[in-house]
């Protein structure tokens, strides 16, 4: 690390702090206190061990107060200068958060950084970060279960998640509607995908990971598109739809419709849509009341009822024939859903399962039907079955042993997700329950919600990794910031975040938080994963060809 700090710029030198308040470093006259930003990262050389730290404030100081009463004129720039880094200077507010030993040295690498346990001495040099601490801390893209996410703030050195530790627990990608979650979890995926670390089943509200999607206008206000994971990846993703009318028209090749009957809904999944179906909790009662008189088939009866058999019906099955009736007046909402019918041909469950058993990752779109109602009852009606069967697998591995048995890795992404995640929900759906198992299934969430203060704070606190982007809201802050010991100082940071492509990363798959200058997504991108089109994919067929018959 000696030989590393020799080659740094240097920033300035430690002069006051602690290990619980953070540090403090007078800003070297020549360094401009403007070039300073939250969340940058620097390094402290002190006589023993290196500090790697982050930037959480930067303010103003001066050694006598009398100047501040009288200051320069404009137009008096010596005096200015004079003054400046003397008795005007910056002072900088740094967060120790990992440190290696000096004499910790394995051939010319430092020794694995750990949690800091001191802080430097007095007048500690502090520099500029490079690629080599980078790399040292976040790993390389050159190892299999490292991804290249982003860049520190005004560096261009690749910052990397350990993918091994990112789907050992359910994760969530959070900020306010505008600032890019949606291509935050594409690239995310898209990294999964790549890896080929887990299998993924995506919840596509809006249709923008499977296909192609629209990007945001730039500065000339044109707007384009981008490529989604089926573009990218070809035949290791396939589309589901419950809307095949609108993939036709946009041109989309599906690879399954699915439909859903009827007897696989069951009363726990109307009353995790009690809100967004208004549905009183005696509705609720009664909806039991005629599962247990008609088991599977409750719901198909019910809505089979004309409203002048409302009050035998509710004899039969012992209700209020006033809270059946608002059941089923409530109920018949569903009917207006297409892919809800008596019988289906293929069971969705059980194809999906043989995808995903197959290495596939699915992407299932709603296309027209993206209504709060619909994205959570298909979500509910079908995770609870997946996860059903992820269980059985489980237990048959646990008894065989036999690698051929061990279920492959899900993770299952959900948007808006403290529609399912509320602390009323948690407890009503299988997204709380699989949150809670920390993967022991087999199963995890990848959750992308803009209102985080909306989730239930355990649920919030089993969440591994934390990619955030700009949040407002100081109770959004707050939640995302749950569970996280002497958080405070990172308020400063999500809130100083740009609204475009920066983001806070933090959590199980990085050893220390980070602000990140997010990936582009963008043909150079395609092209690191692979992807070819144009006069590229031409070349790559002319060399194929070459490779197959030779010259002739």
């Amino acid at each position: 690390m000696d030989n590393v700090q020799k080659g740094r710029r240097r920033v300035g030198v430690i002069v006051n702090g602690s290990l619980i308040n953070g540090l403090e470093m007078k800003l070297d006259e020549w360094y401009s206190v403007e070039d300073i930003r939250a969340g940058r990262f620097v390094v402290i050389e002190g006589e023993k061990s290196c500090f790697f730290c982050m930037v959480t404030d930067v303010r103003l100081d001066t050694t006598n107060p009398q100047v501040l009463a009288d200051p320069p004129d404009e137009a008096e720039e010596l005096m200015r200068q004079v003054l400046h880094g003397t008795t005007t200077y910056g002072t900088v507010c740094l967060r120790p958060l990992l440190m290696t030993e000096k004499d910790d040295v394995v051939g010319d690498r430092p020794g694995e950084p750990h949690l800091v346990k001191t802080i430097p001495i007095h007048f500690s040099v502090v520099g500029e970060a490079e690629e080599e601490d980078v790399n040292h801390i976040f790993g390389h893209e050159g190892n299999p279960r490292y991804f290249h996410i982003g860049q520190p703030l005004d560096m261009d050195t690749p910052v990397c998640v350990d993918l091994e530790s990112f789907i050992e627990r359910s994760n969530g990608i959070f900020g306010k509607t505008g600032t890019g979650k949606t291509f935050l979890t594409r690239l995310m995926l898209a990294g999964l995908i790549h890896k080929d670390r887990a299998v993924n089943l995506i919840f596509d509200m809006h249709s923008e990971y499977g296909w192609q999607a629209t990007q945001e206008s730039g500065s000339g206000g044109r707007q384009g598109f981008v490529k989604g994971l089926k573009q990218l990846f070809g035949s290791k993703v396939a589309i589901f739809t419950i809307d095949p009318e609108s993939a036709r028209r946009r041109g989309v090749q599906s690879d399954f419709v699915v439909n859903i009957p009827y007897n696989q809904i069951t009363v726990e999944d109307i009353a995790s849509l009690s809100d967004e179906l208004n549905l009183h909790p005696t509705a609720v009662e009664s909806a039991y009341l005629i599962w247990n008189k008609h088991g599977r088939e409750w719901l198909s009866t019910l809505l089979s009822q004309e409203p002048e058999q409302i009050k035998d019906f509710a004899d039969n099955v012992g209700a209020h024939p006033e809270s059946i009736s608002a059941l089923h007046r409530k109920l018949k909402r569903l009917e207006k859903f297409d892919f809800l019918q008596k019988q289906v041909h293929e069971d969705a469950v059980y194809k999906i399962m043989e995808f995903l058993g197959k290495g596939m990752h699915i992407v299932l779109e709603f296309g027209q039907q993206s209504s709060f109602l619909c994205y959570m009852l298909v979500a509910n009606i079908l995770t609870r079955r997946i996860h059903d069967l992820y269980v059985r697998k489980t237990e048959q591995y646990l008894a065989t042993h036999q690698p051929q048995d061990k279920p492959k890795q899900l993770i299952i992404t959900i948007e808006e997700a403290h529609k399912f995640l509320n602390p009323v929900a948690a407890r009503q759906t299988i997204f709380g329950t699989i949150a809670r198992e920390m993967r022991k299934y087999f199963v995890s969430l990848l959750i992308v919600d803009q209102r985080p203060s909306s989730i239930d704070d355990e649920i919030l606190s089993q969440v591994g990794t934390r990619i955030t982007a700009l949040l407002n809201d100081e109770k959004d802050i707050g939640a995302v910031l749950t569970g996280v010991s002497n958080a405070s100082w990172l308020r400063g940071v999500l809130a100083s975040l740009d609204s475009k492509q920066q983001a806070l990363l933090m959590g199980h798959a990085v050893p220390m938080p980070v602000v990140i200058r997010t990936r582009d997504y963008n043909p150079a991108f395609y092209s690191a994963l692979g992807y070819v089109e144009g006069e590229d994919l031409t070349r790559k067929a002319e060399s194929n060809i070459t490779d197959l018959f030779g010259d002739r």
